[in-house]
Parts: structure tokens; C-alpha cells; sequence
């Protein structure tokens, strides 16, 4: 009974951390953002659902520790998407505060942010690649 307890306390808190993470994209607009970039209204049903599927998902592999062995491609894949993610909200968190047009102001650029933004994501991306392969 102890562990039944347990497991549904640990559950409901990650349900009520992974919900406040998803209000927190709903809020800063994280996901309608992507939706108008991508041009894919039609298809928001999608986004909603894969949302509150990876929200479960993540809830699941934190409470319960699985031991998930994904060969190279499945790796590969992981990674990929969760660069996408972090990269996403990192990009959505900028925005909000205005990050860019402030850089661009104070520097007097007036062409070529894409190419900050581009170099800012290759050098995260290098960055953390040389992490992984030198395992700082």
C-alpha cells in the first residue's frame, strides 16, 4: 500500500510539472509561434497531441528510471529532436525579452542578423557536440 502511495504521489507531482511546463509554452507562445512559423495551422490537433504525448512520455521516464537502449540512429534521432527543443526554447525565450532587436540596436546592425542567429545555433550545436565526444 506504502508503495502504491507512493507511486501515485509521484506521478500526480510530475503530471503537475510537466502541465506547468506546458502552460509555460502555452503562455510564451512557444507553440503557436511554431505553428505560424511552419505555416501548419491546419495540422494543430498534431502539435497538441505530440505535446501532451511527450509530456506523459517524460513524465514516465522520470518517475520510473527505464532502461531505454537505442542504437545509433535511435541516438541519433533523440538527440536531434531534443536539440530542437531546447534550441526552440531557448530562441522563444529570446524573443519574449527582446534579445535581438536590443543586440542589433545597441550594435547598429541593420543586415546580416540571420546570420547571427545561424552562427549562435552552429556554435551551441559545436559546442555541445565537442562536450559529448571530449565527456567534460
Amino acid at each position: 500500500m506504502h508503495r502504491v502511495f507512493l507511486g501515485v504521489m509521484g506521478f500526480s507531482g510530475g503530471a503537475l510539472v510537466a502541465g506547468g511546463v506546458v502552460a509555460l509554452m502555452v503562455g510564451l507562445g512557444i507553440i503557436t509561434r511554431f505553428i505560424g512559423i511552419s505555416h501548419t495551422a491546419k495540422h494543430a490537433k498534431i502539435f497538441e497531441t505530440f505535446i501532451c504525448l511527450g509530456g506523459i512520455a517524460g513524465n514516465l521516464v522520470t518517475v520510473y528510471y527505464p532502461v531505454l537502449s537505442f542504437n545509433w540512429p535511435g541516438l541519433l534521432l533523440l538527440g536531434l529532436f531534443s536539440g530542437i527543443f531546447v534550441g526552440g526554447w531557448i530562441m522563444a525565450l529570446a524573443e519574449l525579452l527582446n534579445v535581438f532587436p536590443v543586440f542589433t540596436r545597441r550594435l547598429n546592425l541593420t543586415k546580416g542578423t540571420s546570420w547571427i542567429v545561424v552562427s549562435l545555433a552552429l556554435g551551441k550545436t559545436l559546442g555541445s557536440l565537442m562536450q559529448f565526444y571530449k565527456g567534460w
